[in-house]
């Protein structure tokens, strides 16, 4: 049986996934260390020959669950069991685990009615199902020398949408456009 084995951890969009060596039965070369039974009692500090031993006669496993101690402490367990358990709560995790997406709302700063409330509805949809926003107005040639049209329009949005969610970010002129973020508001 190897003593390798990796989780994944899912942040932020991004895969990563970490190998945890746990040394296992003959790969233990110290020479003394603390053994703590299959049932969690401790047996004390013996040779890891005797410790071997001892878990051979169970037919169970010897795992060096904390290397950096001193002396190295070591588990006599099924190790076989103890992976299937270990994959078993990070997949639980992960299925609990709720991926928050960031979706763009663009709009122009000479937006018609009608097309304002249609971004507002989409708005409340994503807000409704836990993603966050960006809300961006862009300005189109010379309305850039009227900022004041788009804050404004961010301001009508906000008000809009105050009843599914917060401004995380206020206002700000990024280039050509003026951004501003929501998050929805916690569910009840």
């Amino acid at each position: 049986m190897s003593g390798t084995f990796c989780f994944a951890h899912f942040l932020s969009g991004v895969l990563t996934i970490s190998v945890k060596e746990l040394q296992i039965n003959e790969e233990i070369k110290d020479k003394e260390v603390r053994v703590i039974d299959s049932d969690g009692s401790s047996i004390g500090v013996i040779s890891a020959k005797e410790a071997l031993q001892l878990a051979e006669e169970k037919e169970l496993d010897l795992v060096k669950i904390a290397p950096q101690a001193t002396p190295p402490v070591c588990k006599i367990m099924d190790y076989g069991k103890y992976l299937f358990e270990q994959g078993k709560r990070e997949k639980e995790a992960k299925k609990n685990q709720k991926v928050v997406d960031v979706k763009e709302i663009r709009m122009f700063s000479n937006i018609d009615t009608n097309d304002f409330n249609t971004k507002v509805n989409q708005a409340i949809k994503f807000l409704k199902s836990g993603d966050k926003l960006k809300v961006s107005v862009r300005f189109r040639k010379r309305a850039i020398a009227h900022p004041h049209l788009g804050e404004e329009l961010l301001d009508k949005f906000k008000e809009a949408c105050a009843e599914y969610g917060t401004v995380e970010k206020p206002s700000k002129m990024e280039g050509r456009a003026i951004v501003m973020f929501v998050s929805p508001k916690a569910s009840k």
